[in-house]
């Protein structure tokens, strides 16, 4: 089936008497009336002209609005060896940009018919309305430029629904208006007809839609099946949806017998576009497709944008083998996804390329095919690709199930950054899951690298492979499932039985194939820590004062499973690590003091001590005397007062009931020595010389493991020189 198109010329009125012509493209189908309430896509073509054999070019003209333009030439198999390179103004700011090159070197159709045309990719520029251009032939080109150059410049229009709400502007009454009349005019070209650039093979019956395919497509009674898939099919803009107009594309689809591979493209545009554009821009790449090239179809059977949309392409079904356009020589068994954008030196988004491998798993998956697998395919033409590997037509040649468009024809799509991503797409579409790790384990602590819990935890994960590509996750307990979740879960929560556990993550990709993360040990504990010594005080060496008499904490601590730290709760907060059995503290004398202890485990369990001790001063008027003591004033003694004593054998005696007990003394560089009486025992010799004075000093100490009744007796030795002992007191705990 044909379809004509044709140009209605009409004609502007400058000013200086200057007449330029306009052509505008116009479908020979109407549209309906709410189709022309909003604004169809239209093609403009403005001629390439110059004197010399090796350039033509286009000056700066104004023009109406348009989003899109490209450059073409009669005879779709000639090629155009040079540049290409269009500039043009912006419609919101009235600035001129800068110049783009435009990808030159694209697939030609294997069976063109005589009216089609070359052309370049479409390049995507926003809305726009003045254009210049230029074609310059490579030096050393031994090939003319081709005749008939233009660039065409596309309007997308104003079509769905939702561009309609958000405003649009009227049909363009006139065109192209050169800046320069007497230097440059509009192309007025001849009628075209639709050709398709796909492998020669005779056109089957054409397609109705399937239930996830447009509802453009004619109905047939021999459609090719639509297999169910392997994979869930990801959700997908229709044609409908981006605004096709059907009318321009009323030829039958054609079918192959099966998708064994996938070629990936970009569209070689702009990536600044926003999103919010790329229904106008598939829509724009249609149009360029079908009325530039003269295709009758776009030539891709899915487009996919830079936030992950993805759009339908070529009519027919997307859950049928659909022939497209898009790799010359092997369109006849494969599918052809297109990015949005140009990827020469900018990675295709994360969102992208998890798009890319949802489609290209899912038509895969139609036919049993494994994404990361390689396929035979039969060459649909000789040449070379960009590698320069030699292909015979006829001759098979073995792909990856996922291929670019460059292993199979001499091109850079889809630019080196994308094909570099190619892995990347193949592993998201086969599996596993990647980077699966489990991140942490919530109602539990963790020390180095196990977990400790009461027993009800919570497990959180991660994986660096997107949810969309996950079927559902596992929770594993010593290699047990314990929960399943959907493949957008991060985290699942379960209960422990006492004891020691493997916890780990098991992902299922929708592929089928399961990744595992590592285990994690989990040590599930409810018994509390013991103190196998409570926590006791203990006089200590040091200052004395009424309200801090220095004394030592001590305990002992353990756990079944592992300590984490005892806390002194009262009468101060500290917090001691699991090894730590004692710190030295003060206490106030005279009053009963508790002192609160808390053993904590790793698991949360816990448990308390608190015992309350009194330390008591006895000053030296309370000891039993013998020989001569002679009493001491100052404010630097307990109590202001102390005994001194130079008599040899003189001494003090105390009787107590207590656990610790500490001597007080003041001392200096004429202090002498004293023998210390424990229960009738000597116990110790002590030297009270210091060469700076000192008051208040607990010089001795002796703990018992018990509270008793206990004497302890001061001997002065009277040493040679320096007898004088002098004595502030006994410090006892009760």
């Amino acid at each position: 089936m044909k379809r004509r198109v044709w140009l209605t010329l009409g004609a502007v009125v400058l000013g200086g008497g200057g007449v330029v012509t306009y052509a505008v493209a116009s479908p020979a189908d109407g549209h309906g009336a709410a189709a022309r309430a909003k604004r169809p896509a239209k093609v403009y073509a403005l001629a390439l002209k110059g004197a010399a054999s090796n350039k033509r070019e286009l000056a700066r003209t104004s023009t109406q609005q348009f989003s899109m333009l490209g450059v073409s030439w009669k005879g779709a198999a000639q090629r155009l060896d040079g540049t290409a390179q269009v500039r043009t103004r912006s419609l919101a700011t009235g600035e001129w940009g800068a110049w783009h090159d435009l990808e030159v070197n694209t697939d030609p159709p294997e069976a063109p018919e005589a009216e089609a045309r070359g052309a370049s990719e479409p390049l995507w520029v926003g809305p726009s309305d003045g254009v210049q251009a230029q074609v310059v032939r490579k030096d050393g080109a031994t090939r003319a430029l081709p005749p008939g150059l233009q660039v065409n410049l596309v309007d997308p229009g104003v079509v769905t629904d939702a561009e309609t709400k958000s405003g649009g502007d009227a049909d363009p009454a006139a065109f192209a208006v050169a800046e320069n009349p007497d230097a440059t005019s509009t192309d007025s070209a001849s009628p075209t007809t639709s050709a398709s650039p796909s492998d020669s093979a005779s056109a089957s019956a054409s397609a109705s839609a399937s239930a996830s395919a447009s509802a453009s497509a004619s109905a047939s009674a021999s459609l090719p099946p639509a297999p169910p898939s392997t994979v869930p099919q990801p959700s997908m803009v229709s044609r409908a949806g981006w605004g096709a107009d059907e009318s321009i594309s009323p030829d039958p689809s054609e079918y192959n017998a099966d998708v064994k591979s996938v070629f990936v493209h970009h569209t070689d545009s702009a990536n600044d576009y926003s999103c919010a554009d790329s229904a106008a821009i598939v829509r724009g790449i249609y149009t360029y497709h079908v009325k530039t090239n003269g295709w009758n179809d776009i030539g891709y059977n899915f487009l996919v944008d830079k936030c992950g949309t993805v759009f339908e392409g070529r009519k027919g079904g997307v859950d049928r083998p659909v022939l497209g356009a898009h790799t010359y020589g092997w369109n006849r068994e494969s599918a052809g996804i297109a990015v949005l954008g140009t990827n020469t030196t900018v990675s295709a988004s994360d969102a992208a390329l998890t798009s890319i491998a949802r489609v290209a798993a899912w038509k895969l998956g139609q036919y049993g095919a494994d994404p990361a697998g390689t396929v035979q395919l039969t060459a649909g033409a000789t040449q070379k690709n960009y590698f320069g590997t030699s292909f015979t037509a006829g001759t098979k040649y073995t792909f990856p199930r996922i291929s670019a468009h460059r292993d199979g024809y001499n091109t850079q799509c889809p630019g080196n950054a994308l094909y570099a991503q190619l892995p990347t797409i193949r592993t998201l579409a086969a599996g596993p899951v990647q980077g699966l790790k489990v991140s942490s384990v919530s109602g539990a602590t963790q020390n180095g690298s196990t977990y400790y819990t009461k027993g009800a935890v919570t497990v959180k994960w991660s994986a660096t492979t997107p949810a969309s590509l996950i079927s559902k996750y596992q929770l594993l307990v010593d290699g047990k499932t314990v929960a399943t979740l959907a493949g957008s879960a991060t985290s699942a929560g379960t209960t422990l039985a006492v004891g020691s556990h493997t916890v780990a993550v098991r992902a299922v990709h929708q592929s089928g194939r399961t990744a595992t993360s590592a285990s994690v040990k989990v040590v599930a504990d409810t018994t509390a820590p013991t103190f196998t010594s409570s926590p006791k005080l203990s006089l200590r060496t040091g200052t004395v004062n009424t309200t801090a008499v220095p004394v030592t904490l001590g305990w002992k601590a353990a756990d079944e499973t592992a300590l984490r730290q005892v806390k002194l709760l009262s009468p101060t907060a500290v917090t001691f690590g699991p090894t730590t059995t004692s710190s030295k503290r003060t206490a106030a004398s005279g009053s009963a003091t508790t002192w609160s202890m808390r053993a904590y485990d790793w698991a949360g369990n816990y448990r308390t001590s608190s015992p309350s001790y009194t330390p008591v001063i006895l000053q030296e008027s309370s000891a039993t005397k013998t020989g001569t003591w002679s009493t001491r004033s100052s404010s630097s003694y307990l109590g202001g007062k102390s005994y001194s004593s130079s008599a040899k054998n003189a001494s003090l005696t105390w009787t107590f009931t207590g656990r610790s007990a500490a001597w007080v003394v003041s001392r200096a560089s004429g202090s002498g020595q004293a023998y210390v009486y424990v229960d009738g025992t000597k116990v110790a010799t002590v030297d009270v010389k210091s060469s700076s004075t000192l008051y208040r000093q607990a010089i001795w100490t002796k703990t018992w493991s018990s509270s008793a009744k206990h004497t302890v007796k001061i001997v002065v030795v009277g040493t040679s020189g320096r007898p004088t002992i002098t004595t502030d007191g006994l410090v006892y705990l009760k």
